[in-house]
């Protein structure tokens, strides 16, 4: 769905609170892609000087890819990489020799001319000079485009009769037509692992529903950078496109059993595509330089993974260069309009009805061995008494073959610093869910019990706080064995988790003065310094919009007495991070702790009515922490939606120092601001210059008015009021200002 908001509404309140509820929302952005370079990279807008462009192999068949892993070429800016090299274009030719013009050679397109003076008669006379032929380059793109101009010589003359010889030259400062160069680096590649051109797409492991395997490629409206191709519009055109490199179709190719083989999804985990979106494959051509239509599906709700199999049998495709490429029909403005692509295939000796995918895979990969959290603070787990393992495994395997197949038993096993410390037998019986064989072409869930009394060893260095969880599970026919596997990193750092790290969707509630607030069972009592917030766009840009930081303890599982609230004074706003799986971090006012039990809840109450859009992980359930309240308080409602909130509180733990939570104290930089109260400037003097750095100023409700690292702001244009100045180097430190 497009710009709509696809919100779920939970229930009617009284008529002052008829438009107040918890509403859920496609992403607009994507923040976990990393950040890759374009197939070609500029260093500027106006030159492709010190640019590279990256040739790209020819590749052999079979092509292969369940999306498992990245096999997307990646470009990096190194201008000593093997076989590279470059060539270098002028601006200013010779129209007759295309030779390049000597640096002197300057030009206007304005006219210009010699003017004579007669001191006698007090007259004077101007003559043009002539137009010169000029071979002009736009040095903007490559290759570079040549056209002729007639120019004129970028000076003037002026002469006086009867008066003594002096200089008569003027020349035009900054003219239009001088010397320029660039200079275009060329690299070939020879990376045959890798056999995607481009990465537009999202390649990850968990918006499609019950894929065939770990890892799908998603289209959708985002760049390869996460970042909407137009967004706050309601535009709709192609959006993402998957190149496969060239391959070479020119010798061994039996046109009768070559084919091109894909499973497809609409939706998934994400958002709906309508009817008049689309996902296309377009075949290239490389002798007439032109792709062709192949096939194309219109968007739908989800379904099941479906098979495409196309035979390639057009002679103007088996040739050398041939390539085929994905590309989307849908909205532009985020992540909306979702469809999931696995399994490419391009392969000979194949048949017209020979469409099996046949694999045993994982189609999730694992993620915490942990009860109930993805991540909890090191000290308290060491400080427990109790078990925290968790007392099952879910499992998703597919058995991709047309049979029957016999099951095998699955392992878990743990590892530190590469030394196996613990195990889990995932016994076949039971991923078979208690059948002799894994029934043909289907998905088999099973639920593990992992009470043998393991835990993570207590007795380890700060340092030495993560665990490699490998788990394998495998059939005894052949297949790709990287799909028998998953593997994850249990880390302990400072704060606890209910989510993976990944948003499928946003959501908040609505309505001014409402509240969120999610529950937490800490494994000890301990003190909190602030919150890990994930906050996504969704259309609508919301980073000015006001909350306050809120931790509430328990009453009878829902928030009671407020036990810390952010001032007035210092309100917040949502951040936007556009970095692979970064939260950012809200710390309380003054770095204040605030003292907790083992159960309470944290949160925000906003003073805006729009939702704030917090990121929500769909694929683990954690919604029965969730509450939300739009009167004030007085009532608490349950999440209407499955899913994980993006919100983890920071704990003041002995991983503080080694997380980089070392903060200065205020009193450690001396500095003052005058006159106050103030009229039009503000002066800032500072003890020593290595205290200075970032200045904010800000409003009463949080906003930033002025910004900068001067001396001196000039506040005259600042409606009358109270101020605060708040320096980025000290982040406690504060003073107030009266503007008058």
């Amino acid at each position: 769905m497009k710009l709509i908001f696809n919100f779920l509404a939970v229930i009617c309140f009284s008529f002052s609170f008829l438009s107040q509820t918890l509403e859920k929302a496609p992403l607009s952005e994507n923040p976990y892609l990393p950040k890759q370079d374009e197939f070609t990279l500029k260093s500027g807008s106006n030159s492709f000087d010190s640019t590279i462009i990256f040739i790209p192999d020819t590749i052999g068949l079979p092509f292969i890819d369940d999306f498992s892993s990245s096999k997307f070429q990646t470009y990096e800016k190194n201008f000593s990489l093997p076989g590279i090299y470059s060539t270098i274009h002028y601006k200013l030719l010779d129209p007759t020799t295309s030779q390049p013009l000597d640096d002197y050679n300057k030009f206007t397109n304005v006219p210009t001319f010699k003017r004579t003076f007669d001191l006698s008669t007090g007259t004077f006379s101007d003559v043009n000079f002539s137009q010169v032929a000029v071979k002009v380059g736009d040095l903007r793109n490559y290759p570079v485009v040549y056209q002729i101009e007639q120019l004129y010589p970028a000076y003037y003359v002026y002469d006086t009769i009867g008066a003594p010889d002096v200089s008569d030259t003027v020349f035009i400062l900054n003219p239009s037509f001088i010397q320029d160069s660039a200079r275009q680096f060329f690299a070939p590649i020879n990376d045959p692992s890798k056999i995607w051109i481009d990465n537009f797409v999202f390649h990850n492991f968990r918006y499609a529903l019950n894929p065939r395997t770990l890892g799908v490629a998603t289209f959708d409206g985002l760049n390869q950078r996460g970042f909407p191709y137009q967004i706050n519009t309601t535009s709709s055109n192609v959006a993402d496109r998957l190149n496969s490199k060239p391959i070479n179709l020119g010798v061994n190719s039996i046109a009768d059993s070559l084919y091109l083989s894909f499973l497809y999804q609409p939706e998934g985990l994400g958002d709906v595509p309508e009817s008049t979106d689309s996902l296309v494959l377009e075949f290239y051509a490389p002798e007439m330089n032109q792709w062709f239509h192949q096939w194309s599906v219109a968007g739908s709700p989800v379904h099941d993974f479906r098979a495409v199999h196309i035979p390639i049998t057009d002679n103007k495709f088996l040739k050398k260069g041939f390539q085929f490429r994905f590309k989307n029909y849908g909205a532009l403005s985020g992540a909306l309009d979702h469809f999931h692509l696995d399994y490419v295939m391009l392969r000979s000796q194949s048949y017209y009805d020979d469409t099996l995918f046949r694999d045993f895979a994982f189609v999730y990969p694992l993620n915490s061995l942990l009860k109930t959290y993805t991540f909890a603070p090191w000290d308290h787990y060491v400080n427990s008494t109790d078990n925290k393992m968790a007392d099952e495994l879910k499992v998703m395997v597919h058995n991709g073959s047309g049979t029957p197949e016999n099951y095998q038993n699955g392992i878990v096993n743990v590892l530190q610093n590469g030394t196996q410390i613990g195990s889990y037998t995932l016994p076949g019986f039971t991923l078979a869910e208690q059948q002799i064989n894994y029934a043909p072409q289907t998905t088999h869930t099973s639920f593990h019990n992992l009470t043998s009394g393991f835990q993570y060893p207590k007795n380890l260095g700060g340092t030495q706080r993560a665990f490699e969880v490998k788990a394998s599970a495998n059939a005894q026919f052949p297949n790709l064995p990287q799909n028998d596997s998953t593997t994850f990193f249990q880390e302990f750092y400072n704060f606890y988790a209910y989510d993976d790290g990944t948003a499928e969707s946003a959501f908040g509630p609505t309505g001014t003065q409402s509240r969120l607030a999610i529950e937490f069972n800490a494994y000890e009592a301990d003190s909190l310094i602030g919150v890990s917030l994930h906050f996504v766009p969704t259309v609508n840009d919301v980073t000015q919009k006001l909350f306050l930081l809120t931790v509430w303890d328990d009453n009878n599982g829902k928030p009671g007495e407020i036990l810390y609230e952010d001032d007035a004074f210092n309100a917040r706003t949502p951040i936007y991070s556009t970095y692979y799986n970064q939260y950012l971090h809200y710390y309380f006012t003054d770095l204040q702790k605030v003292a907790v039990g083992t159960k309470f809840h944290i949160g925000w109450r906003q003073l805006d009515p729009q939702r704030l859009n917090l990121g929500l992980d769909r694929n683990i359930d954690n919604s029965s922490k969730i509450r939300y309240s739009v009167d004030g308080g007085a009532t608490w409602l349950s999440s209407p939606f499955d899913g994980s909130p993006m919100l983890r509180p920071i704990f003041s733990t002995g991983l503080d120092q080694t997380l980089g939570l070392n903060f200065k104290n205020p009193e450690t930089v001396v500095w003052n601001i005058y006159p106050n109260p103030v009229n039009e400037t503000l002066n800032i003097s500072w003890s020593s210059d290595k205290e200075k750095g970032e200045v904010k100023i800000v409003d009463a409700f949080g906003r930033i008015q002025l910004s900068g690292e001067e001396n001196t702001f000039d506040v005259s244009n600042l409606p009358a009021g109270i101020y605060f100045v708040k320096l980025s180097n000290h982040p406690t430190a504060t003073k107030k200002f009266i503007k008058l």
